[in-house]
């Protein structure tokens, strides 16, 4: 019989090259996504998935992450005195969110590198990990759809989606078996192939749900490009030993990971909140109308 899945990995480890200036100072994961920073968008999808616990993988000078998530004291106080009892409840419920841990991973060499840092935190059962740069609106979130069958196979499941022709060598993709409706036994994968080389359409997103073989796996991965240990190889590896599945999840998938998609993210955010929605829209009629 599967075993829950309790923990999530979330690996926030990286630089954020792709916006800087911006996040000289700031963490790409701090960065707004509406009225919240990105991750705890994140945080509270994996809260949604019924996670108990999460496991942050941070680096040197990104300590306003911890931050985030820790009481702040003197700003409590503070509104407590003007009065204003919604906003502080928004402050103190992101350090009420969940059991959240902090593990270094002083030296970022790649994402399979950042998933084995919380070897020791996760321990010897499955886990999820939800890359922060990329987000989704999916009602039961994806890591639920994923669970199912995770429970019915076994074996670790990915996140998939089908993309366009165009975008193929932008991700991970499988060479997929379908063994039911949108869920398929992955027989390899292949990193950012070309279009007429790609065995399908199927990209791998940022959700997993891992077993635990997988640390054993990335201990067996060799450092690629740039001394990068990446969480592909050592799947390849992993499939080596236990199958392995994907599942083409149902919602809307979201890259915040580069400035243009994080705007596009925001926008199509802001147009779905009850309190801006109509009037985001209705700026950007008039905008548009010139």
């Amino acid at each position: 019989m599967s075993r829950k899945i309790r923990k999530a990995v979330i690996p926030a480890a990286g630089w954020g090259t792709r916006f800087l200036p911006a996040t000289k100072a700031v963490p790409k994961e701090l960065l707004p996504l509406y009225d919240k920073p990105i991750i705890q968008h994140t945080v509270e999808e994996a809260i949604a998935s019924g996670i108990e616990e999460i496991i942050i993988i941070t680096s040197p000078g990104k300590s306003s992450l911890e931050d985030h998530f820790a009481p702040h004291r003197k700003l409590e106080s503070a509104l407590k005195k003007k009065g204003d009892t919604e906003l502080l409840e928004k402050v103190q419920r992101t350090s009420r969110l969940a059991d959240i841990r902090f593990v270094p991973q002083n030296n970022p060499r790649g994402l399979g590198h950042a998933v084995l840092m919380a070897a020791k935190e996760v321990g010897d059962e499955p886990f999820a990990v939800f890359l922060p740069d990329d987000l989704f609106g999916a009602d039961p979130t994806v890591i639920k759809q994923m669970s199912k069958v995770y429970k019915k196979y076994g074996g670790s499941v990915l996140a998939l989606l089908k993309v366009a022709p165009e975008d193929i060598s932008r991700y991970g993709i499988v060479k997929p078996e379908e063994v039911a409706k949108r869920t398929y036994r992955i027989l390899d994968t292949v990193e950012k192939p070309e279009t007429e080389k790609a065995p399908s359409r199927l990209a791998i997103m940022g959700r997993y749900i891992l077993t635990p073989e997988i640390f054993d796996a990335l201990r067996a991965t060799k450092p690629g490009k740039g001394g990068e240990i990446q969480l592909t190889d050592g799947l390849a590896i992993l499939r080596k030993k236990q199958n392995l599945y994907g599942y083409e999840f149902e919602g809307t998938y979201y890259d915040a990971g580069k400035p243009m998609g994080l705007l596009k993210t925001s926008i199509a955010w802001g147009l779905k909140q009850p309190g801006i929605g109509l009037e985001l829209r209705e700026y950007l009629y008039k905008l548009l109308s010139g």
